[in-house]
């Protein structure tokens, strides 16, 4: 709630959900759904609905001294001893493979170069990060590029691009692909992800009618189904992967390939610590070593 009680400050110093998300780096859309879940758990309207304006009912009013308050409070929270810096703390949202793959290196990096910073990685699927972070709630997020365009006030920095293979147990020698999607179970890459949405959509451009038989977000869990002879499967293949398991056979698609590019979304650079940029910078430099 803590997060929501800065952005009522902000909207009441800026009159406007438009003019309160700019200045703290928000959408119009992410405040006005802020402002709607603290009132729901305040159980009390704390703007008139009226016109663009945000004007504060009397309760609203309240609620802002109170909040005034408490923020000033919170703000000495575990504070420094003279003399000493307050340690800073980064949040960073990150799908699975990244978090098995990229950021162990990285965040040993990044805690010898700022010791006093803590760090706490936020597991998730891409869609559900990239709101997160667009609702203030995480300073960054490694996910699957969206196939939409992001809100203007996001910003994105390319760390891969990852070829599809499919993914066959070892028993199979033909790589027929079409025939060993239509022919074969299939392992699904889940829907709900960006990654599975890409998969879905092969699939329909090359009207391969799959018989699934099961859907995983898990890219691991779906390679040992694979290598367990479950199905075949349609998956990324990561840049730092230098060797698939001795229980599976990836097939190159050849022309028909297509990609899913990994990268860092973050708000704009003035919304970002220095250790939160620095955490920036090391991602992309440790993503470039890996290709």
């Amino acid at each position: 709630m803590i997060r929501e009680l800065k952005t009522l400050i902000a909207v009441a110093q800026h009159g406007t959900f438009a003019a309160a998300g700019q200045h703290i780096g928000l959408t119009q859309a992410a405040v006005s759904a802020q402002m709607k879940r603290l009132e729901a758990a305040l159980g009390v309207a704390l703007f008139e609905r009226s016109g663009r304006a945000a004007v504060l009912t009397k309760r609203g009013q309240e609620t802002l001294q109170q909040a005034q308050a408490l923020i000033a409070l919170y703000g000495t929270l575990g504070a420094a001893s003279a003399g000493q810096e307050a340690a800073t703390r980064v949040t960073l949202g990150a799908i699975a493979s990244i978090q098995r793959s990229l950021l162990p290196n990285v965040l040993a990096h990044f805690h010898r170069q700022f010791p006093e910073c803590r760090s706490r990685v936020v597991p998730g699927l891409s869609l559900s990060l990239m709101n997160q972070v667009d609702a203030g709630e995480l300073d960054m997020a490694v996910i699957i590029r969206p196939p939409f365009s992001l809100h203007s006030d996001l910003r994105w920095q390319p760390l891969a691009h990852e070829p599809f293979r499919l993914l066959v147990p070892r028993r199979l020698t033909t790589d027929d692909w079409r025939a060993l999607l239509t022919q074969q179970p299939f392992v699904r890459y889940d829907r709900a992800s960006f990654g599975g949405r890409q998969v879905d959509r092969f699939l329909r451009d090359n009207h391969c009618h799959v018989r699934d038989v099961c859907e995983v977000d898990e890219l691991d869990a779906i390679i040992q189904l694979v290598a367990n002879g479950v199905g075949v499967a349609l998956v990324p293949q990561p840049s730092a992967l230098r060797r698939w398991p001795a229980g599976v056979r990836a097939i190159d698609l050849k022309e028909h390939t297509f990609h899913r590019d990994i990268g860092i979304v973050h708000r704009a650079s003035g919304q970002l610590s220095k250790p939160a940029q620095a955490l920036a910078a090391l991602l992309t430099q440790v993503a470039a070593a890996e290709h």
